[in-house]
């Protein structure tokens, strides 16, 4: 059995919201898409990605295409079951249903929770205009936003521009919750939120588990977790049919193990023993520096509580005494010695960046994530303005 998939383009997101209404009720599945630049007729946010297919099973409501940061794109499968059993757990664990302030791209999984948790509360979203993030607009859009519980969803990026600005700060704390998600967030911004009122949860989930099932490093109800070799695998209603058209990538992804279904995430984690969650990396984001492991995303966590740092990004660079080293991409100016003496002091001499390289503008995906490809490029290629040996 199958049903047609419906590429929906993102430029008005109530086209979107009225597409996924339809296909959540059975209707025709959706791929929502951004038109290129280049070519407004070629449904993908992807540019390289093929053409999507007419059909899909009919079990599939919405495909993501997720945004390659780190590898080859994907289009994510998933369910309205998967879909409102993740809104249903996130609504129990925020106090019960609202209505939302939209500030994410609706191709974009977390934008898309917005609105399938609108769809499931009867209620209507309301929306900042789509483009550069305008604090604002942003304040604007929750003055109108008229509900019992009211809430938002952004990345941490969006979130330093509101508490940059007065207002925007104050519409911010009105809210009944705030999540944060998408990366990682500085635990300096989090606490500046909490500290001017906020009610900040932060997420962690990806397209695969219909966006974020763990806040605040608690599993949301039905949310079942393990480790493998150091890696995190989730469990849950929530979890996608697999990959579109990709059998062999969703086998590897997708495991059955203990009667359960699990999805083998590219994350390692420790799970204390109250189940709290604690994601350390990416498992592929280790470099082994003078015969050392060095976890990047560690690296970074610490660079990143640094006055200024919030949006700085931690690579790999190849080294011919240390094979490789980290090195730290930012755009707002930084002596090498002071990040070295801080990073040292956290995580030991061999993660200590060996080089910073400023730039205009650190490279952004339209989610609000680091383009970590393209940071690397300019980690290996741009002049670093500071440079030491680890």
């Amino acid at each position: 059995m199958t049903r047609p998939l419906l590429p929906v383009p993102t430029d008005d997101p109530f086209d979107v919201l009225r597409a996924l209404e339809s296909a959540l009720s059975g209707g025709p599945a959706i791929l929502p898409w951004t038109p290129s630049p280049r070519s407004a007729s070629v449904p993908s946010s992807d540019p390289t990605s093929s053409t999507p297919p007419a059909v899909v099973p009919r079990r599939v409501a919405l495909v993501v295409e997720t945004s390659g940061s780190t590898g080859a794109a994907k289009r994510v499968a998933l369910s309205s079951e998967a879909l409102l059993a993740g809104a249903a757990a996130a609504d129990a664990a925020l106090g019960g249903p609202g209505g939302w302030v939209l500030a994410l791209p609706t191709h974009y999984i977390a934008g898309l929770n917005v609105l399938t948790r609108s769809v499931a509360a009867g209620t209507s979203p309301v929306v900042v205009p789509p483009g550069h993030f305008d604090p604002t607009a942003f304040a604007d859009a929750v003055d109108r936003l008229h509900a019992d519980r009211r809430y938002t969803s952004l990345v941490p990026a969006q979130l330093a521009r509101v508490l940059d600005d007065a207002r925007a700060t104050a519409a911010l704390a009105g809210l009944d919750a705030v999540l944060v998600g998408g990366q990682a967030t500085p635990i300096a911004l989090r606490d500046r939120a909490r500290a001017a009122g906020a009610r900040i949860v932060t997420t962690y989930g990806a397209s695969e588990t219909s966006g974020g099932c763990v806040y605040d490093g608690v599993p949301l109800g039905p949310v079942r977790t393990r480790l493998v070799d150091g890696g995190l695998e989730l469990s849950g209603p929530m979890l996608a049919e697999g990959y579109l058209d990709d059998p062999e990538r969703t086998a590897a992804a997708f495991v059955e193990g203990g009667g359960f279904r699990w999805y083998r995430t590219a994350d390692a984690a420790e799970i204390a023993a109250d189940g709290t969650v604690r994601v350390v990396g990416r498992l592929d984001d280790v470099v082994i520096s003078g015969g050392e492991k060095v976890a990047l995303g560690a690296v970074e966590r610490v660079v990143r509580e640094a006055p200024g740092q919030s949006g700085a990004v931690v690579t790999r660079r190849a080294s011919d005494r240390w094979g490789e080293v980290p090195v730290v991409v930012t755009d707002v100016a930084v002596d090498v010695a002071v990040l070295r003496e801080r990073v040292g002091a956290v995580l030991g001499r061999a993660a200590r960046p060996a080089a910073v390289v400023v730039v205009d503008a650190v490279p952004m995906l339209p989610t609000g994530k680091p383009d970590r490809r393209a940071v690397q490029r300019l980690a290996a290629d741009a002049a670093p303005s500071g440079s030491m040996d680890t």
